[in-house]
């Protein structure tokens, strides 16, 4: 019994870890709403993926979607963008961002 409480509790623990770090570029990069990139230029799209369950445990919605944002501003420094905006919602851990340059480039 003691061991089944230990291995839950070790899943329980990973499902609440994030385990993708956000880049120096990604750090520039900033997370918009549709209206605030209206005059901003789209640059591309990315797919940003993430384990949605650890074992038989569901990860937080929150969690996801942090890290998917976090994935996608690094994706979208690499790009030349500077700002990111959610195209689709979060289906199965995966994510789909527009890529933008909203300032003027140096």
């Amino acid at each position: 019994m003691t061991r089944l409480m230990l291995i839950t509790a070790a899943v329980l623990g990973l499902g609440a870890c994030s385990w993708v770090d956000l880049s120096p570029g990604g750090e520039q990069v900033d997370v918009m709403n549709q209206e605030q990139a209206a005059d901003c230029e789209r640059v591309g799209q990315t797919t940003s993926q993430v384990l949605d369950r650890v074992g038989f445990v569901d990860r937080s919605p929150e969690k996801l979607a942090e890290e998917l944002k976090t994935l996608a501003r690094n994706e979208a420094a690499g790009m030349g963008g500077d700002a990111i905006v959610a195209a689709t919602e979060i289906t199965d851990g995966r994510q789909r961002f527009t890529v933008y340059r909203c300032r003027p480039s140096r």
